[in-house]
């Protein structure tokens, strides 16, 4: 029994039209005005493919149904499938709404295209492996990173590639992880095709048979960590350095809270039991806090590095010692700002300049010793006088004071000549005070110093000597100088050396001739400059600093050390002792010292 179409329509669920061989719409069944909710319901027209009246014409003629042609209605995509009937003059038309399987198609293709690019363009390796560990494929990241193209890593073994120590404990860990968990991530050494071992992350999962669950395939992302295992390796080798190192090594934000201490800083500081650093005022002292504060800070922002002098007090109540200190500014990955402080113990240091400067001194007392040896003539003659005089004066007031009773006047001579002898007496203990103060032994002590009489002592001793060679020395001293800050003693004494050298110089030069020795003094660029200028044979230019060496000497009888004691006594007032020659022959013996006012 056959149905007319129209009759089928009605019982038909699908949305279904019945076309006829003109393409137009003979019938519609209620399921096709049941696609959409508007109103007015779209024309069943509007609801067939856009070429609908050729596929009717090709179905009739050719007698086969055309199946899947879509037509995209008000966001919604219809499948629509065109069935010739018998007599070949009707076509029925079906369709079903295809709206959610062809989006999900779409996006899983879009999906599909996206997972393909990035896995080709990523810089990490992406790549499957068989359960046993062989590649079934590889991104294209694997020619820079390995040097090897994916094609040629297709049935390599993943252990061929690892490093020989990491191989067999790395693949035995991986192993048992995907097993129990399905997911693992190690960090290990792989061989490059040129031989260099990288450092590589590799975070694999397995992939699981569905209903057995056993591992198919390994799924692994891999990327090379080389230079951030380096850096690591770098911070804990520097880490480690900076823990053992004998200078105390100290970390502080902008602030002046301490954030870290390396194990010398606690040690010396006290700070090994305790807990809760101190901040750094803590441990400074004054000077040092308003020098960082006014220029340390600032310069360390500036220039990165600022230096110091200082001193650091134990937070257990210890004594304070020196220490020479180093401010580093640094700035963090982000931009912050931190700052390191070095500082080295100078305790020793101290000491041993301490013990230095007592041997320099006691050196420089042997060394006037023999000055004074060398100056016995003219220091015996400097006394002799007024003790000659002494003697004549005291034997002409005897003789008038015989003759007092029958000569008015005797009375008035003796008491002259007891005056003069007063006054030689003087004389000669004034001489003996100088040579007592000038050979005395004891510590050094620093004061301000008028240049001009210093000069006038050192010329004083050595006067007889200039006379004995037939050298005039003649003083220029700036008038109003102001004071330097030196010991007496060693500042005569070495004006005395530079007046000496000086007149073996002239003697040397114009024996039996008269001659001259220039002393002077002014200011200088800052400096306070004593000059000692002689006449004498001079010295080559190349061999002005060797005159400073310790046992170096010209004269037979010499030892070598005065220039050289000289020079290290005015280096340790703060000043310089320089030669060069003098613009008409002989040598300048330059000593500069830092006036009181400036230091």
């Amino acid at each position: 029994m056959t149905f007319p179409p129209s009759a089928l329509l009605d019982k038909d669920p699908q949305p279904t039209v019945l076309l006829d061989a003109a393409a137009q719409v003979v019938a519609a069944n209620p399921a096709v005005q049941a696609l959409f909710d508007t109103w007015p319901k779209p024309p069943v027209g509007s609801l067939l493919p856009a070429n609908y009246k050729a596929l009717v014409s090709a179905c009739l003629h050719q007698q086969r149904a055309i199946a899947e042609v879509e037509a995209l209605v008000q966001q919604r995509i219809l499948l629509w499938t065109f069935v010739p009937l018998e007599g070949g003059l009707q076509v029925l038309a079906r369709c079903r709404d295809a709206t959610v399987e062809r989006l999900a198609e779409r996006e899983a293709s879009q999906a599909r295209r996206l997972y393909r690019l990035i896995t080709e363009n990523t810089t990490d390796l992406i790549s499957r492996h068989t359960p046993d560990g062989c590649f079934l494929d590889a991104s294209p990241a694997s020619y820079r990173l390995l040097g090897y193209w994916p094609e040629e890593l297709r049935g390599v073994a993943v252990q061929s590639l690892f490093h020989p120590q990491d191989r067999q404990q790395s693949l035995l860990q991986a192993s048992q992880a995907l097993e129990q968990d399905g997911y693992q991530t190690m960090t290990c050494r792989v061989r490059h095709r040129d031989g260099r071992d990288l450092w590589f992350e590799i975070a694999s999962r397995a992939i699981r048979e569905t209903y057995t669950g056993a591992v198919v395939e390994i799924v692994s992302v891999s990327r090379d960590i080389t230079v951030r295992i380096e850096a690591q390796e770098n911070r804990r080798r520097l880490a480690e350095v900076v823990e053992a190192n004998t200078d105390l090594v100290l970390f502080t934000d902008p602030a002046g809270q301490l954030t870290y201490l390396n194990r010398s800083a606690r040690r010396a500081l006290g700070l090994l039991e305790v807990q809760a650093v101190p901040p750094l005022r803590e441990l400074l002292d004054e000077e040092a806090l308003q020098r960082l504060d006014e220029e340390g800070w600032a310069c360390a922002e500036r220039e990165g590095v600022w230096q110091c002098e200082a001193r650091l007090a134990p937070y257990n109540g210890s004594a304070p010692f020196p220490v020479s200190l180093v401010l580093l500014a640094h700035r963090a990955a982000g931009g912050e700002r931190y700052y390191s402080l070095v500082a080295r113990d100078m305790t020793e240091r101290e000491l041993r300049e301490r013990q230095q400067r007592r041997h320099q001194d006691e050196l420089a007392h042997t060394a006037r010793l023999v000055t004074l040896g060398e100056l016995a003539s003219g220091i015996a003659h400097e006394i002799n006088q007024p003790l000659a005089a002494v003697v004549n004066y005291a034997s002409a007031s005897q003789r008038y004071l015989l003759a007092v009773e029958r000569d008015p006047q005797a009375a008035g001579r003796v008491a002259q000549g007891l005056q003069r002898i007063t006054e030689q007496a003087t004389h000669a203990a004034e001489v003996i005070k100088r040579l007592r103060s000038f050979l005395r032994k004891e510590p050094r002590r620093l004061q301000a110093l008028n240049v001009a009489d210093v000069s006038r002592e050192a010329v004083r001793l050595c006067a007889w000597e200039a006379a004995q060679a037939q050298v005039t020395i003649e003083q220029h001293m700036v008038y109003n100088l102001p004071p330097v800050y030196a010991d007496r003693v060693l500042l005569e004494q070495v004006l005395l050396n530079l007046l000496r050298n000086a007149i073996d110089a002239n003697r040397e030069q114009h024996a039996g001739a008269p001659s001259r020795v220039l002393i002077s003094a002014d200011q200088q660029a800052g400096w306070l400059r004593i000059q000692v200028a002689d006449q004498g044979p001079g010295v080559a230019a190349e061999q002005l600093d060797g005159i400073f060496t310790p046992f170096t000497t010209s004269k037979p009888e010499g030892l070598g050390l005065g220039l050289s004691m000289s020079r290290s006594i005015v280096e340790g007032f703060g000043g310089t002792l320089q030669a060069h020659p003098g613009d008409t022959g002989g040598l300048i013996l330059c000593c500069r010292l830092a006036p009181v006012a400036s230091a």
